[in-house]
């Protein structure tokens, strides 16, 4: 009888093809290690905020925080819509597009399972609206943190620059996606038994971390130190309260996705030092007109569902040379824009992670349909109220 041959797994083929590239010198040490120190960060602040993830599911947080939703929408879906809409937003701007992938995906699929609400549609309204919303503040999106000391360094205020375009991406996401999903919208609901926590010191103890983390996050700490003291303090929590992890412990962290991740990010850095990166100054709209804008955040976008948002924005940042308006719209694009792919964000990843874990179905086609209305919407939004307020 003859072996069936293993499949060799794509998290290894990406760290030998990464490591290829540093080793050969395609990517010279020095580009490598300044990649590093930039990105290195934005992983391990994916693992510790998923460990978190896992923690406050195992914790009861999720169905305490589904079961008040479902009583404050009062047996309305469409109310109960618009507190998923609200809370989605909330956690974009205050706490990261990544940590409403990680934590609120979970939150929406069990609240649609305990409401008889549509799954699909909650899932792809905090799949859209993580990345719609993720424009106001730095902390909002890992881009805008690798951004803001531009903008310092043309003494313009972060803020007062992106209110209009991130306002302008958020109406137009809620727009669409009350329209395209009023069907599912309709009707009433029962909001069923009242969930009592089994551990109710540790769903307390786990919200109070949380909520600690968040105030991290909006008071500008490094937020991957914020994130990895939240996962040590409630596995010390887990610990003195005798619970059991979800699971194994190697597999509370994504380390298999990160490797990829990495890799990739290894791949697009290599060809910008070779040269993509003056092809792409090249090729982009010159100038800060409106038509000259919309074609960098469109580009920007596109780059971002071709490669991921992350390494496309630090391949396209050359773009804007000393335009904080060409800036603004390469944020627009590659913040926003991320919406066609399942890898174009860092969130969509987790976020489709998240959704394979609680064994809800996405077609690849509903996913792409919802893009194809809202990138060019949502993008095009943003940019017309950036130049509006400009």
């Amino acid at each position: 009888m003859s072996r069936r041959r293993r499949a060799v797994p794509w998290w290894a083929v990406a760290v030998v093809a990464g490591a290829a590239l540093v080793l050969s010198g395609a990517l010279p040490g020095h580009d490598a290690a300044a990649l590093a120190e930039r990105v290195g960060p934005v992983l391990l602040f994916v693992a510790a905020l998923t460990v978190v993830a896992e923690l406050c599911g195992a914790a009861g947080l999720f169905d305490a925080a589904t079961d008040a939703a479902a009583r404050a929408a009062g047996g309305r879906r469409w109310v109960l819509w618009l507190l998923v809409v609200l809370i989605a937003v909330a956690s974009t701007v205050l706490l990261s597009l990544d940590t409403t992938a990680v934590l609120l995906t979970p939150l929406a699929i069990a609240l649609a399972r305990r409401t008889g609400t549509s799954p699909l549609l909650l899932v792809l309204t905090v799949v859209a609206l993580a990345n719609t919303a993720s424009l106001l503040l730095p902390v909002s999106n890992l881009t805008n943190l690798l951004a803001d000391h531009r903008f310092v360094e043309q003494d313009v205020g972060y803020v007062a620059l992106m209110w209009a375009p991130a306002l302008a991406a958020v109406l137009a996401t809620v727009l669409v996606l009350g329209v395209r999903g009023r069907a599912a919208l309709r009707g009433r609901f029962e909001p069923g038994p009242r969930y009592v926590a089994p551990d109710r010191v540790l769903l307390l103890a786990t919200g109070a971390v949380t909520a600690v983390m968040a105030v991290g996050f909006v008071v500008g700490l490094p937020v991957w130190a914020v994130a990895l003291a939240a996962a040590v303090l409630l596995l010390v929590v887990f610990g003195v309260r005798r619970r059991a992890l979800p699971g194994r412990a190697r597999d509370l962290v994504p380390w298999r996705m990160l490797l990829i991740v990495g890799a990739l990010f290894v791949g697009v850095e290599t060809l910008h030092v070779r040269g993509l990166g003056d092809w792409l100054v090249d090729v982009a709209p010159a100038g800060g007109s409106t038509a000259a804008l919309l074609g960098v955040a469109g580009l920007s976008a596109g780059a971002a569902n071709v490669v991921n948002n992350l390494p496309a924005y630090l391949v396209l940042e050359p773009v804007a040379g000393g335009d904080p308006l060409r800036l603004a719209a390469v944020l627009i694009g590659t913040g926003v824009g991320p919406l066609l792919t399942p890898w174009a964000s860092l969130a969509t990843v987790l976020w489709w992670q998240r959704c394979r874990q609680a064994l809800v179905h996405v077609p690849v086609r509903a996913f792409v349909v919802q893009g194809l209305w809202l990138t060019p919407l949502a993008v095009g939004a943003a940019v017309l109220a950036l130049v509006a307020v400009a």
